[in-house]
């Protein structure tokens, strides 16, 4: 079992490059992939980025790729998302999400954070 934290969140102007972490308890870290997915108001939960148990392949929806870089450091237990140029249309929640297979949607997420607050002003 691993347990997800994020943090990073908050106000930021468009354009701007904010950095989220996702801090996983538990020594098995790294078997997990790990991804993240966002949720709009009004919206359902979408997928945002994933990479692999070792830091591999990592893919990306069509809406963020070119501007986001999903990263991991399996020996601090902790996934990253570094966010450049954002828009208004990145206002959501954000997700830190585990799966001990590929992540392919939201049904393959075995373990969900409690989300962090990302606001982009215009």
């Amino acid at each position: 079992q691993v347990q997800l934290v994020e943090s990073g969140g908050g106000l930021v102007q468009a354009g701007g490059s904010p950095k989220l972490s996702c801090a996983a308890s538990g020594r098995t870290f790294g078997s997990y992939a790990m991804g993240w997915f966002r949720q709009a108001p009004g919206k359902e939960r979408e997928f945002v980025a994933y990479i692999t148990w070792i830091g591999g392949n990592p893919y990306y929806a069509d809406s963020v790729k070119g501007r986001f870089t999903i990263s991991r450091d399996n020996a601090k237990n902790a996934l990253y998302l570094q966010m450049n140029a954002l828009k208004p249309e990145d206002t959501a929640v954000y997700y830190c999400a585990a799966s001990r297979g590929r992540i392919t949607g939201i049904g393959s997420v075995g373990y969900w954070g409690q989300g962090t607050q990302v606001t982009v002003s215009s």
